[in-house]
């Protein structure tokens, strides 16, 4: 792309009133941007609006320093710093998911490994598997994202989320964890982010998007300068879901934007998938109600894999430790084959697997508050238990 062509990408991209919907119905009739700029209104007005065509007339005053901006930015990359580009609709390294649904973006931001850049196709869609869920999940929950995560990358497939905290963290996580010899054609891991690509949002992810620069991919539709805008982040759930063969749901309330992300995927005639929790538990309900609607209850990474329906040859087994099965509950048969050796069993069985609370605990187990305590400080150093807000407390299910 030279700087002429990228000029006219870009000022198509900001002309006010003319959003992707109108901007592919013009490229459709008039091929290259560059050619909407040098049409008579009349010829415009056949395809557009007259107040669209008179937006397409007049230089937005912002474009010259981001035609700059955009230009330094592609072409910045010292040597051994992770690659930068621009990929616009119709190109042919525009990736096919996503041009085959309902509102690809005219342009894609993409900075990564040089690698993936630098292939036609930097990755394709029937490899890719999405992991979103809550932003405040809990210690098992986010568990989960990374093992999954992690299974499903040692199964030769790339990881796509949003670069949030919680759930969208660990899954990148778990993906950047779980490299396969041999698989350098394809990223780590994808991160859709709504921002532009000079800003990380959140801040708290900052070296999380570093690794993910050497490793995999970044990807956004906003121009270079785009602040975290609360709107933003919706609309790029579609790019994830876009990009994915499936979209596997870990842990959502009722309201979460991962059931944005669930329903476009099933929109598109992609998978859905969804991990069960607590009844009790607020951030299982999402992945409840998916599953009342159709979506495909998963206990392991193994489950989707065969979902999928990925030969042995494209998927080998992962290891027995990355599976990410769910915890056993006591209504398997003999839970006591579940829980560890020890004294603290008997504490084990009465948590249970739903976040419980100190009190709860003193009833179940008979036991004083402060021996209680004691038992629970140990088994959270161990890893077998997690603490969460309001005083609860949460066994942590073990591969």
């Amino acid at each position: 792309m030279d700087r002429d062509e990228l000029a006219a990408w870009l000022r198509l991209a900001l002309t006010p009133g003319v959003g992707n919907g109108a901007a592919r119905r013009l490229l459709a009739a008039f091929g290259l941007p560059q050619n909407l700029f040098t049409a008579s209104p009349a010829a415009l007005q056949a395809c557009a609006t007259p107040a669209q065509a008179r937006a397409l007339g007049t230089v937005p005053p912002t474009l010259e320093a981001l035609v700059e901006t955009t230009w330094q930015w592609l072409n910045g990359a010292a040597p051994g710093q992770p690659a930068r580009q621009i990929v616009t609709l119709g190109d042919p390294a525009y990736p096919p998911g996503l041009l085959a649904t309902e509102d690809p973006p005219l342009m894609l931001y993409l900075m990564g490994a040089p690698r993936f850049l630098a292939q036609t196709t930097p990755w394709t869609t029937e490899r890719c598997i999405a992991i979103v869920g809550s932003r405040n999940p809990t210690a098992q929950g986010a568990d989960h994202a990374r093992q999954f995560a992690r299974a499903l990358r040692s199964a030769r497939l790339c990881i796509v989320s949003g670069l949030a905290l919680g759930v969208d963290a660990a899954a990148h996580e778990g993906a950047l964890d779980g490299g396969v010899d041999g698989a350098d054609d394809l990223p780590a891991t994808l991160a859709v982010v709504g921002t532009g690509l000079d800003r990380v949002y959140p801040r708290k992810n900052l070296d999380l998007a570093h690794r993910i620069a050497q490793n995999g991919v970044l990807v956004s539709e906003y121009p270079l300068g785009t602040p975290p805008l609360a709107g933003n982040f919706p609309k790029r759930n579609r790019i994830i879901a876009g990009l994915s063969q499936g979209t596997l749901v870990v842990e959502a309330a009722l309201a979460s934007g991962s059931l944005i992300t669930a329903r476009l995927a099933a929109e598109q005639g992609r998978e859905v998938f969804a991990i069960p929790g607590s009844i009790h538990a607020p951030q299982s309900r999402g992945c409840h109600a998916l599953i009342r609607q159709g979506a495909k209850l998963v206990e392991s990474a193994q489950d989707v894999l065969e979902e999928l329906r990925l030969a042995p040859s494209e998927a080998p087994r992962a290891a027995p430790a990355s599976q990410a099965p769910l915890p056993r509950s006591e209504g398997d048969g003999d839970s006591s084959e579940a829980l560890p050796a020890g004294g603290h069993a008997p504490l084990l069985q009465a948590l249970g697997f739903d976040p419980t609370g100190l009190d709860a605990l003193v009833a179940r187990t008979g036991m004083d508050a402060a021996s209680l305590q004691v038992a629970l400080l140990e088994l959270e150093l161990e890893g077998q238990v997690a603490r969460l807000p309001g005083g609860l407390f949460q066994r942590m299910g073990r591969a």
